[in-house]
């Protein structure tokens, strides 16, 4: 196992190197140059690693015991698999409202949507975490993009473009979501600045990544990709219009076309965005976080505010990457597993 560490995080690593007693252990310190971003430093580590597989895990991660064994059995039993997406559990959904809406987005994204588009074999947008890569098949694609803040991203496309086939891991990786406002702001806000470099980059020549993904999947990149930008800032417009109507006495129901056709696209809007969260909530055993949901109108309103702050440092920060702040957290073990020391003590 590699820690990869920056260099000019001296404390981290001093901390990594105090703990490197056992020598399938080891560090790997990323020169301080630009970008300072984690696809650089994965990058700077990828020609390091040996074998016939490797996996990314933040620092912050808690994966299930036996994640490792399921991904080996699971590229074993299908060699035509070259990457594995773990879902993402959030397991501190009770401190904060802010926590429990992350929960179940990511409820929502790694345990409903994600499996969906790896059925459909449309692109999929990998977690920044617990991915699980047949390792010639990432030298293939060049390993991440050094200059895109979420690699993730850009890599889960670049494999659609290549028509790999990516799957779904049964087993999960439990991690902390931001409690407060401003940790919360800083990461969206690096997202959506990521998904916008994606948008941009593999539409730099529409008509080859038309030809390299084919109709169905070029399309679904479309939706998908710019769908995630443009959502956010036309709910922000939408709840203007709505705010707009109500002071000034314009807002009834009249039975018009028209108001028939707000009613319906709001009601599809915040209706299918429940089901999903509702139905991915049930999946991780979290249904005690489903009142918090109520919420989602307001946190759309953020996310809103995170893509017009994306917007901004595209232009005048491209590669600036904000270090979210984490701690540990408890580990939710499934039945029929053993807890992980660390969670023991």
């Amino acid at each position: 196992m590699k820690f990869v560490v920056e260099a000019q995080s001296a404390a981290t690593v001093a901390a990594v190197r105090a703990q490197l007693g056992d020598p399938q252990f080891s560090l790997v310190a990323v020169p301080d140059a630009a970008p300072r971003t984690k696809p650089k430093a994965l990058d700077f580590a990828l020609p390091l690693c040996r074998g016939q597989h490797v996996v990314v895990f933040d620092a912050e991660d808690r994966p299930e015991p036996d994640q490792l064994w399921k991904a080996a059995l699971r590229f074993r039993e299908e060699p035509d698999i070259v990457c594995l997406q773990a879902p993402l559990v959030i397991d501190n959904g009770r401190d904060t409202p802010l926590a429990a809406l992350f929960a179940g987005e990511y409820a929502s994204l790694f345990g409903v949507f994600l499996p969906a588009l790896t059925r459909w074999r449309w692109p999929v947008p990998l977690g920044g975490t617990s991915n699980h890569f047949c390792i010639d098949a990432l030298r293939r694609l060049g390993g991440w993009d050094a200059f895109n803040v979420t690699e993730d991203a850009d890599l889960g496309m670049r494999l659609a473009r290549r028509r790999l086939r990516v799957e779904m891991l049964d087993a999960a990786t439990h991690e902390a979501a931001p409690t407060h406002f401003r940790p919360w702001l800083g990461q969206r806000t690096r997202w959506m600045k990521g998904w916008m470099q994606t948008f941009i980059v593999h539409n730099r020549d529409p008509g080859r990544l038309l030809a390299e993904m084919g109709p169905l999947r070029f399309l679904a990149f479309q939706v998908l990709v710019l769908g995630m930008i443009l959502a956010p800032v036309l709910h922000c417009a939408y709840a203007a219009l709505l705010v707009w109507l109500w002071f000034g006495g314009h807002l009834g129901w009249d039975g018009s076309p028209l108001g028939v056709y707000y009613m319906a696209l709001l009601g599809l809007g915040y209706g299918s965005t429940l089901a999903m969260t509702v139905l991915g909530l049930m999946r991780v055993g979290r249904l005690h976080l489903l009142p918090s949901q109520i919420l989602l109108p307001f946190y759309w309103l953020l996310m809103g505010l995170a893509t017009f702050r994306a917007a901004r440092e595209l232009l005048v920060a491209p590669f600036y990457w904000f270090k979210s702040p984490h701690r540990p957290v408890k580990v939710a073990v499934p039945p029929g597993h053993s807890a992980p020391a660390e969670a023991r003590r």
